[in-house]
């Protein structure tokens, strides 16, 4: 409780129930005659004695000793008593609500809705109890409709960001779908090494190892990754390197123990690249969180040599280095950024709830089955295109989330209105989903254009692929606006049902894109949602 907007705690002896206004007269000959005169002689009858204020009456007898602070004397029935200066205006008692309204005129003013008052009312620790006696309101929401009512509205001029800023921006989200890409270069080098002769549930050999693997690691470091950014939001970067020095770890030795566990006859090479699988996904997760995407770029490079293997075949031994390089720099790196901060000791709060971070490890595990449906499910440039796509288009999808936002944040600086606002976030939101699905079909075509003998996609598989980039945009725009619990109930809703029903993949994925929207679009037309 900042206590900002609270009014001063009444003094002692004072009612602790809020003065109500009275209409003050500017004489004081206009008084009630409830105020009695003075014992003593009476002047003349042309002149009446002028009246002394209720709550000091004239005593019968006796003068009594003086207050403290008075000088003694005897009293003067004559002399005039002190009066307060008449108040300015129409002598009415100052409203409090006036007061609160001067205290919030900026943020008032540029206020869209009077919901947005109602949180800031709300969050300074204001309940109702006080409003009712300190403003006569039932609760914040009527004294925000009220201070809404009274404030004119004005909004600043919205600062745009420069244009170095956007491309920044852009460039580095750019840079952070590379490298969630690069990754899928490493099963082209392993595939000659995991060849095996019998699979299970349809799948090539040592298919479900891999996957196993895959999705025990993306659930984790998910989780991970929140309750770090949680601890860099609260400006302790040392702490946020302690729980990815623990965490990591530990994710990687769950990855592997699932996919070591899942491994049945003749998979074994399957279940060693998923450990290193996980063992680079932890990593990974470590360089991306401390914003070191460049390192991992350069710990990707080596993957790079399975460019010539899409036409020639490689040595075993070659791939078998190349796979090494990498994973070893990726390790090597991350080390190095993590044991400097670990070594400032433990921090002295206990940190945020670990449970707050599990819906993220949910919406993890919901997304990458839906990916993982995508590439499997689908034959395009030979089960792979629509991973690749999918994975590349992370980039550009991370920077429309940033250019929602901001241009939700300009319009709310900007508009007058709750139904302008309205209207233009709805349409922000179109335009930003559109964008990144041009991208996604982009990026589908030129996979196939670049993959050896991809067939081209048909229009069904085509538009799956579409429904479930849809899923993923709408759910990662929940996800960033605190959400995160509908749009992973959402997600592992759609993936279960292709898992149990695979024929129903166009439907489920459509199923799941309408109602992201719907909560989408209920969530983010508010004003208070975009609020800081």
């Amino acid at each position: 409780m900042s206590g900002s907007l609270w009014l001063k705690p009444p003094k002692t002896g004072e009612s602790p129930l809020p003065a109500i206004p009275r209409p003050r007269r500017a004489h004081p000959a206009a008084r009630p005659a409830e105020a009695p005169a003075p014992a003593g002689p009476a002047g003349p009858a042309e002149a009446p004695a002028p009246a002394v204020p209720a709550e000091a009456p004239a005593p019968a007898g006796p003068p009594s000793p003086p207050p403290a602070g008075r000088p003694a004397g005897p009293p003067s029935p004559t002399a005039p008593p002190p009066t307060a200066p008449p108040p300015a205006g129409d002598g009415l008692a100052a409203d409090p609500l006036d007061e609160l309204a001067a205290r919030l005129d900026g943020f008032v003013a540029a206020a869209v809705h009077p919901d947005e008052i109602a949180a800031i009312l709300e969050s300074d620790g204001m309940t109702d109890e006080h409003i009712r006696l300190t403003y006569g309101r039932a609760d914040s929401f009527s004294l925000a409709e009220e201070l809404y009512a009274r404030v004119e509205r004005r909004h600043p001029e919205p600062s745009a960001p420069s244009e170095d800023v956007r491309h920044g921006e852009l460039w580095g989200c750019l840079l952070r779908g590379l490298v969630f890409a690069l990754p899928a270069l490493a099963y082209v080098l392993a595939a000659p090494l995991l060849a095996a002769e019998h699979g299970r549930f349809g799948l090539p050999a040592g298919t479900v190892p891999l996957l196993a693997g895959a999705v025990t690691g993306w659930v984790w470091n998910q989780a991970l990754s929140h309750r770090a950014y949680t601890w860099l939001g609260l400006g302790d970067r040392a702490a946020a390197a302690r729980a990815l020095l623990t965490g990591a770890p530990a994710g990687a030795l769950a990855g592997t123990a699932v996919a070591l566990g899942t491994a049945g006859p003749g998979e074994t090479p399957a279940a060693v690249f998923a450990a290193g699988q996980s063992l680079y996904l932890a990593a990974a997760t470590v360089l991306l969180v401390l914003g070191r995407e460049r390192a991992l770029l350069r710990a990707l490079l080596p993957l790079t040599g399975a460019v010539p293997a899409f036409r020639w075949d490689l040595p075993d031994a070659l791939r078998t280095a190349l796979l090494l390089a990498s994973l070893a720099a990726s390790v090597a790196l991350a080390a190095v950024v993590l044991l400097p901060g670990a070594r400032r000791g433990a921090a002295g709060r206990g940190g945020p709830p670990r449970a707050a971070s599990l819906p993220y490890g949910l919406f993890g595990l919901g997304s990458g089955l839906l990916v993982l449906h995508a590439g499997v499910a689908d034959t395009l440039v030979s089960g792979a295109g629509a991973v690749i796509a999918l994975t590349l288009s992370m980039g550009p999808a991370e920077w429309l989330l940033h250019r929602f936002r901001g241009e939700s944040l300009t319009r709310l600086r900007a508009l007058t209105t709750a139904r302008e606002f309205r209207r233009a976030v709805t349409g922000t939101l179109v335009l930003c989903l559109g964008a990144y699905l041009t991208v996604l079909l982009a990026l589908t075509l030129a996979a196939t254009l670049a993959w050896p003998g991809a067939p081209w996609p048909t229009l069904p598989r085509l538009a799956t692929l579409l429904l479930i980039g849809t899923v993923l945009w709408l759910g990662l725009l929940l996800q960033a606006f605190g959400a995160v619990l509908s749009a992973a109930a959402v997600c592992l809703f759609a993936a279960a049902a292709q898992t149990l029903q695979p024929v129903a993949g166009p439907v489920a994925a459509g199923g799941a894109a309408a109602l992201l929207a719907v909560l989408t679009s209920a969530l983010l037309v508010r004003p208070t949602a975009h609020r800081a």
